[in-house]
């Protein structure tokens, strides 16, 4: 095995160029350095210097394997560098998965206060689709996933499904577009152009029932896994949509459109599913207490496997 102690002494004395020089860097008796170079080369089985006259140079050997050294030291310092870092920002990862199914406004109300916390986060955000989050959840490259179901019984991957909040649904709509609608909430829905959640929104199945019992037939126009691509279209007039009640003031400003009306039958649930029972993360404790108190205002629920 490699004595590093060792090879710091011959990479002093390669770049002092004798070995009294480097005794007195390193604070060490020559002899003691004779000492140590031998075995070295002993170990290594090669000789490392040869002298040119009261000089030291480096054998063929001895230049390889200074290289090595230079890249081994370069890289300890790095790590020496980075541990200070880390010390002195004592910045605390957490990785998030949010499905994107999730409403991004949801999303940046629930993860924002996990940036307010009195310890530094580092915090890093990962899109996709929930199979794929589950499966690096698993294998503890993210810390929590923020999804709009609980975790799904088909998957072989053990996780704990957290109830973060639930929230009615509001139908909003472009000023110009309301003017063309006849009637009353939700009489005017029927024939009305209408942007419909994808097939991968928990809401969709619960939406298309809703619409079936009240018998209303709206002209679906589209259909969007992304919400905030939705929004857009909503926004310029292209049809109705739905948003999560909670957001009711967000969506109405960010993207001006107005209420059209609300359906209290049916409630958007968000769940932060984690691999642990138990909340510990500082992040993910903080992101549950403001879903509750500030975001959805609901009862903690507890976690069901």
């Amino acid at each position: 095995m490699l004595n590093y102690k060792h090879l710091r002494y011959f990479w002093a004395v390669a770049k002092s160029g004798s070995i009294a020089r480097a005794g007195e860097q390193l604070h060490l008796t020559p002899q003691s350095i004779s000492g140590q170079l031998r075995e070295l080369e002993e170990s290594l089985g090669v000789a490392l210097f040869r002298r040119a006259g009261r000089a030291l140079e480096l054998t063929d050997a001895g230049r390889r394997i200074i290289g090595y050294a230079e890249e081994i030291f370069a890289l300890g310092d790095e790590l020496l560098d980075a541990a200070r870092d880390q010390s002195t920002r004592k910045s605390l990862p957490f990785a998030v998965g949010i499905a994107d199914s999730v409403v991004k406004a949801v999303a940046h109300r629930l993860v924002e206060p996990a940036l307010q916390l009195p310890e530094p986060v580092r915090l890093i955000c990962r899109e996709g689709r929930l199979s794929s989050l589950l499966a690096e959840l698993a294998i503890h490259h993210l810390d929590m996933v923020i999804a709009d179901r609980p975790m799904p019984a088909n998957l072989n991957v053990r996780g704990y499904s957290h109830l973060l909040g639930e929230s009615t649904l509001t139908v909003f709509g472009a000023a110009a577009r309301i003017k063309t609608l006849h009637g009353d909430f939700p009489a005017l829905l029927d024939g009305a152009p209408f942007l419909m959640p994808g097939e991968d929104v928990a809401i969709r199945p619960r939406l298309e029932q809703w619409l079936e019992a009240q018998r209303l037939h709206p002209r679906i126009v589209g259909e969007f896994d992304d919400s905030a691509l939705l929004k857009a279209f909503g926004q310029a007039g292209a049809g109705l949509f739905v948003a999560p009640t909670a957001i009711t003031a967000y969506v109405c400003e960010q993207y001006h459109v107005d209420i059209v009306g609300r359906i209290d039958a049916i409630s958007e649930q968000i769940f932060a599913i984690t691999n642990q029972r138990r909340l510990t993360h500082p992040a993910i404790i903080a992101i549950s207490e403001a879903a509750h108190n500030e975001v959805f205002n609901v009862e903690v629920a507890s976690a069901t496997p």
